[in-house]
């Protein structure tokens, strides 16, 4: 066993690419037209506004990183039950679960944005009951409709991603818990949801990014995110490239680190029999 351990580990290790590997010539052109493009960017462009504008940058960031999570994780808590039904719910559950899935797939998230902030937020204020509740001071702010529809379309698109997920773990990794003697609750919080997640992660990753890039539209209904700073700067500045090459940018480094984290995720989750 440590003998094919060792021949493992030695073929993978000589197929790691070499230095001379990553020298191609057509990486070589690429990294000489990034330097060139940044050093006239640099040169060429006006950068002199970043001081002043850097703290409203700054909160502008983490608005889109606390949009981006918290949507993530609230959308991902009610994909799983979204997809579990779909695989073994009762009819009922499961037409309920994939009609919802369709029609949120099915229309443009900037649609459902503006129908839950112009269409309930107008409607909350005719209530007395709703403007004198302890809600009020939320439902009257931008936020809670952004972070609602960012939230219902990650659920819609990742519940269709765990439902396939749930479908492909081998029905004979569960019926060998059940034979061991688990109850139904342990079978799936021990052995189904992990593989499911598992199968799903590269999935979700690619989902995870297309949030971060769905983010700005939440600058639409006033919300102040990153995207909606650079705006104001181009605005009060008149510069049209600058702002917009660095929000370009921000976007690539937040992506960059999604991507690594996940692939991080992944490497570290066993894969043997997946």
């Amino acid at each position: 066993m440590n003998g094919e351990t060792g021949t493992i580990e030695a073929t993978a290790l000589t197929e790691l690419p070499s230095g001379r590997d990553f020298l191609k010539p057509h990486r070589i052109i690429l990294l000489a037209v990034a330097v060139i493009a940044v050093f006239c960017m640099a040169w060429f462009m006006r950068w002199d506004w970043i001081p002043e504008y850097a703290g409203r940058l700054a909160q502008g960031v983490g608005v889109t990183l606390l949009m981006l999570f918290s949507t993530c994780v609230l959308g991902f808590l009610f994909a799983v039950p979204l997809g579990l039904a779909q695989v073994t719910g009762p009819w009922p559950l499961k037409l309920l679960a994939k009609t919802f899935c369709t029609i949120i797939r099915g229309t443009p998230l900037l649609l459902q944005l503006w129908l839950l902030y112009y269409g309930l937020g107008s409607l909350f204020p005719q209530f007395p009951a709703i403007r004198e509740s302890f809600l009020w001071p939320y439902l009257r702010e931008a936020w809670p409709y952004g972070a609602a529809a960012l939230t219902i379309s990650f659920a819609a698109y990742e519940g269709e991603v765990m439902r396939g997920a749930f479908a492909g773990v081998p029905a004979g990794e569960l019926e060998a818990a059940r034979a061991y003697g688990m109850s139904r609750w342990k079978v799936f919080r021990r052995i189904w949801l992990p593989r499911a997640v598992h199968r799903a992660l590269p999935t979700l990753n690619g989902e995870t990014v297309l949030q971060l890039k769905s983010t700005p539209l939440v600058a639409t209904i006033t919300v102040i995110d990153v995207y909606a700073v650079i705006s104001k700067i181009r605005q009060t500045t008149y510069l049209t490239y600058e702002p917009l090459l660095l929000l370009a940018l921000i976007y690539l480094c937040l992506t960059a680190i999604l991507v690594v984290a996940f692939r991080t995720l992944e490497n570290k989750i066993p894969t043997r029999g997946a």
